[in-house]
């Protein structure tokens, strides 16, 4: 289940969950955090199973209904069995985009894939950092039950 867990971001699990997914240095997660809690436009939603939050999802919205997926992590040991995929279905019963994007590294490049993104590389942005858009237009039948 998705909850929103914005307000909660000085919280040090929330805090854990956000570091999986940025650069693994503590200023460029503080200046992360400090995103969080001056943009609006930025909205951040932890999952839980169980009653214990395993993954973390933020995004922006256009309006065009195009969500930029700007973090997206889910702890290391709850890797593997569906948790990001459910993130995924969850926001978009959600939140209705109609087209998800998200830039990653070739770490994460095949889990976008195996979800149905389609992914183009952008070629090495950084010094021997590959990095890759990926894509994914939303079918406007889903079961919203």
């Amino acid at each position: 289940m998705l909850i929103d867990v914005k307000s909660r971001i000085q919280e040090d699990g929330i805090q854990e969950l956000l570091s999986y997914s940025v650069f693994p240095d503590p200023d460029r997660l503080e200046q992360t955090i400090q995103q969080y809690k001056e943009d609006l436009n930025l909205w951040l939603y932890g999952y839980e199973s169980e009653g214990i939050l395993v993954g973390i999802i933020g995004f922006r919205i256009n309006d065009e209904q195009e969500m930029t997926i700007t973090h997206l992590a889910v702890e290391p040991e709850s890797r593997g069995v569906g948790f990001g995929r459910g993130i995924i279905l969850e926001i978009i019963e959600d939140m209705h985009p109609l087209r998800i994007v998200a830039e990653t590294d070739e770490e994460a490049v095949q889990f976008y894939r195996n979800i149905g993104f389609v992914i183009r590389s952008l070629g090495e942005k950084y010094p021997e950092v590959e990095r890759f858009m990926c894509t994914y237009e939303v079918d406007g039948d889903i079961d919203e039950d």
